[in-house]
């Protein structure tokens, strides 16, 4: 009788679908198993796309960074250095080898890798950097000649190089040897988010390319000490969470641009400003003091004439819209090439030729690719159909237009664009789809994913879709929601609700991955005898892609506009989808929305639980311990 149990549960599981078989829900196990893909380099030539992917060990609590590497043309992707980690990849100008960061020895130093373009294999790599106070960012000059890098320094340590490196050694050894651990902070500004800055100053450092040919033994026998291009108590460049960098060099490799505040209290102000100075040495120039808000992430024009630049309007508001500018090296002028975009420039980039721009932005959940023309400005508003005045001002071509898109790059033929996106359903992948402007060829090349890095693992996971749907919120405004359906989603039965707030309040809920507050691991279901759950996600007003407008909406009304679109949103879910059970709710939120879980706490008893995860309660409180007193404003 056991024999047949089980030879006719052999027959029934034959007899089912094989992705019936395999999928299953999606788990926190799952999702540390996936590998995270960084941004792509597009090599020299063309021919190679280069990207790091980091591989989670969750027993060992380590993240650790590869290389790997994806024909352009596309092909199988593989990895091609696995001896050591492998971080932040940089081209060579010439292509035969690249830099990049590794902790292997002597903790983050830069690292160069001699580059075989016709394998597509790495040959060899030695150390460049051995500087005590570490490396990162690094960036190669394009002329060869160069390479610069950051490091986080004791500004008081000046002199020549020699000295400075000696004073930065000494210092870091006496603060390891001291048995006196506390820290003393006589200013603000004194770390960001978990990190001290233990009395050190981000500086830009120069070191020769040729400063340190390794041996197969890993010696240096002629090592050139790396000269600071950024002394003093400032950081150059300042603070990021990611994205662009805040420096640059000049196409002839003689000039760098980078972004800092020196403004005499930087913990209340958002004054970056854009500094040149030769790589040769001398004085940093402030080319935007004009300014008094924020001026970022700068880059040249390949034939030099222009730098690019993303800057805000409103000084001490770091929610202000990031427009894109235009800075003339010869004469000075600035243009805003981006005020009929009621959004937030992201990552940018020139063609080749100098003629265009590609940039992101975020929109309704979406964060599309466009590209105009730099002649003028960018203007995609469209008033009368086929009138010659119109034709002559409209000046954008969508590239990509659904998902969540980043970290554009341009093929040296500038024919394709290489990209990252990611879903709801998926993580970060390489795409890649031609640089036309003309909309007939682009329909004709659909974006191509270059990468499947995860396909393997993804296929086992039952994911949902993401819905979306649009009510009237505060002020009449139209907002929009989100809902992720449970894995074995049925139509005919009741799920209880996760309704998640996203934090900010200058944040958004779309079609994107996170591993941190993810739809699809919150609408898993949480043990054998569940069902699964129905996640909801408003972007209420203070939420990001709708419009400055709209994010301005927020201030000074925390509780105000965004509660009553919360709860607006939530009505209008619970009347158009019949699958949810209105008596099984919990309201979930971090950051900002812990603030606003607990605000819902106090005014409303809807919910039958209510989580709040580093949230704010008394706002008095959080500006006089905040190290950002703009954050505030």
């Amino acid at each position: 009788m056991r024999r047949f149990f089980f030879s006719a549960l052999a027959l029934i599981a034959f007899a089912l679908p094989v992705s019936a078989q395999a999928k299953h829900p999606f788990t926190f196990e799952d999702m540390m198993k996936l590998k995270r893909v960084g941004e792509p380099e597009v090599s020299p030539d063309g021919k190679w796309v280069i990207f790091s992917v980091v591989d989670v060990d969750l027993a060992a609590n380590t993240k650790t960074p590869h290389i790997w590497i994806v024909p352009t043309a596309g092909g199988q992707e593989r990895e091609i250095i696995s001896d050591q980690d492998a971080d932040r990849l940089r081209w060579a100008p010439d292509g035969k080898r690249f830099a990049f960061i590794s902790t292997k020895e002597g903790g983050s130093q830069v690292w160069i890798a001699d580059f075989d373009g016709a394998a597509g294999k790495v040959a060899g790599t030695h150390k460049l950097t051995s500087i005590a106070t570490e490396a990162g960012g690094e960036l190669w000059s394009p002329d060869g000649k160069n390479i610069l890098f950051t490091s986080d320094v004791y500004p008081e340590c000046g002199g020549t190089p020699d000295a400075e490196q000696s004073c930065n050694a000494k210092r870091l050894k006496e603060a390891a040897e001291s048995k006196v651990k506390a820290l003393i902070f006589d200013h603000l500004l004194y770390r960001h988010w978990n990190a001290y800055k233990e009395g050190k100053r981000s500086h830009i450092f120069l070191v020769p390319v040729d400063a340190c040919m390794g041996t197969a033994g890993g010696g240096c026998p002629h090592m050139i000490v790396p000269r600071d291009l950024t002394p003093g108590d400032y950081d150059a460049p300042v603070f990021s969470l990611g994205g662009q960098d805040n420096y640059a060099f000049s196409p002839d490799g003689q000039e760098i641009c980078y972004t800092s505040n020196h403004d005499k209290n930087p913990a209340a102000s958002t004054n970056n400003d854009l500094w040149i100075v030769p790589v040769g040495g001398g004085a940093a120039k402030n080319i935007t003091a004009d300014n008094p808000a924020s001026d970022s992430t700068p880059l040249y024009l390949p034939d030099g004439r222009y730098i690019a630049y993303r800057a805000q309007q409103r000084p001490g508001y770091e929610s202000d819209r990031f427009r894109l500018m235009l800075y003339d090296r010869k004469t000075g002028e600035k243009k805003n090439l981006t005020e009929k975009l009621d959004s937030w420039v992201g990552t940018f980039a020139w063609t080749p030729d100098s003629k265009c721009i590609f940039l992101v932005y975020e929109s309704d959940g979406d964060a599309p690719m466009d590209s105009f023309e730099v002649d003028r400005p960018f203007d995609q508003t469209v008033t009368v159909d086929g009138t010659q005045e119109e034709t002559a001002r409209y000046n954008a071509a969508i590239v990509v237009r659904e998902g969540f898109n980043d970290d554009v790059a341009l093929t040296p033929d500038g024919k394709t664009s290489v990209f990252t996106r990611m879903g709801i359903s998926f993580p970060t992948e390489i795409y890649k789809t031609v640089a036309e402007s003309d909309v007939s060829e682009r329909l004709k090349h659909p974006p191509e994913r270059l990468t499947h890095i995860n396909d393997a693992l993804l296929a086992q996971e039952n994911m949902s879709s993401l819905d979306s749907f649009w009510f009237k919120g505060a002020h009449g405004d139209r907002v929009e929601g989100f809902l992720v359906k449970p894995p074995n989603f049925d139509a005919s039965k009741k799920y209880p609700v996760k309704f998640l707030i996203h934090g900010g309040p200058q944040g958004v809920w779309g079609d994107d991955w996170s591993y941190r507050w993810n739809p699809e691991l919150f609408a898993s279901p949480t043990s054998a005898a569940s069902g699964g759950y129905v996640v909801i996600m408003i972007n209420f007003h203070g939420s990001t892609g709708y419009g400055q407008k709209f994010i301005d909406a927020v201030n000074g009304d925390w509780g105000g506009a965004p509660f009553e679109d919360l709860m607006k949103g939530l009505d209008y879910a619970e009347k158009t989808y019949p699958f949810i059970d209105k008596d099984r709710e919990c309201a979930l939120g971090a950051s900002y929305g812990g603030y606003m879980a607990n605000w819902i706490l106090g005014h409303t008893d809807r919910f039958k639980c209510i989580v709040s995860h580093d949230g704010l309660f008394n706002t008095e409180s959080g500006w006089g311990t905040t190290e950002e007193l703009w954050y505030f404003n």
